[in-house]
Formats: structure tokens, C-alpha cells, sequence
């Protein structure tokens, strides 16, 4: 089994991680790492390496799109031309986009210190469980009355 060292290179870790910080930059104001930040990043590479040949797929299709914007790889770009091939990158391959996107936002959520910015509690719901509060159980009645809307099996 390939661990998360062994998952990605050197050269993939560094795209990912200026990546994820474009997709979730770090507050100031709030007081808020980015995406980027090396616990928060240390979580998205493990994640990442369960999808490695998606993730690898999708960082080197953004490498190629940068190599065709300004002749240069991904991580060697300037703020503006990675803006353009992140753009394209999204347009080109949505569905790549929308790993990465996924693997950063799920692994930014888990962070305690993002969950104590929202007022949530630093762990997991269970098996704790969360207070839901009861609402109007009268308002199923009419559904409850319309009767079933499947047929008996003979």
C-alpha cells in the first residue's frame, strides 16, 4: 500500500497545495488558515492519496493547461496567468475541478479550528449526537392520510 509520502511528488504536493489555498485563501480578519496551511494540507494528502491516480490526473491536466498559457508549470506561474489556468482548468475538466474542490472543502471542515470559528463543536457527530429541536409533527397528517402510494406485491 503507498503511503501519503509516497502518493504524490514533490512537484504535484507543491500544485495542490498553492491550489487548495486559491480555492480557501487564509483570513486575516477572522483569524482563519487557508486550505494550504500544513495541518490542514497534511489532511488533504491523505485524502487525496485514497483518489491518487484522479487527483494525479486532474494536477497534471491543470500543469498542461499552465504549460499552454504562459510555458510554465503551474507552481512557477504568476498570480494572474494561475487565475487564467485555473479558469480553464475548470472549464476544460469540471469533473477534476470538482475533486479537488471536494477533497479541500472536506478537509478544511474537519479542522477544529475552522469548526470553533462556526460555533461547532470540534468533533465529530457521533457518537455524541447533536439536539434537534422538535417541530409540528401535525403538518405530516395530510400525508399521512392520502394512504399508501406503492401497490401490495401479489
Amino acid at each position: 500500500m503507498t503511503t501519503t509520502a509516497e502518493a504524490f511528488t514533490d512537484a504535484q504536493a507543491e500544485t495542490l497545495g498553492i491550489l487548495v489555498n486559491m480555492i480557501i485563501p487564509a483570513s486575516e480578519d477572522l483569524g482563519l488558515p487557508g486550505a494550504g496551511d500544513e495541518r490542514i494540507m497534511t489532511d488533504i494528502l491523505a485524502t487525496a492519496a485514497r483518489q491518487r491516480e484522479a487527483v494525479a490526473a486532474a494536477l497534471a491536466a491543470l500543469d498542461e493547461i499552465s504549460l499552454a498559457i504562459g510555458n510554465l508549470d503551474f507552481a512557477k506561474l504568476g498570480a494572474p496567468a494561475r487565475d487564467d489556468a485555473v479558469a480553464a482548468f475548470r472549464r476544460k475538466h469540471a469533473d477534476g475541478a470538482g475533486i479537488l474542490a471536494t477533497i479541500t472543502t472536506q478537509c478544511y471542515y474537519r479542522d477544529d479550528r475552522v469548526m470553533r470559528s462556526l460555533n461547532m463543536a470540534a468533533r465529530p457527530p457521533f457518537p455524541l449526537g447533536f439536539e434537534v429541536d422538535q417541530g409540528d409533527w401535525s403538518l405530516l397528517e395530510p400525508v399521512r392520510g392520502s394512504g399508501p402510494i406503492y401497490r401490495e406485491t401479489p
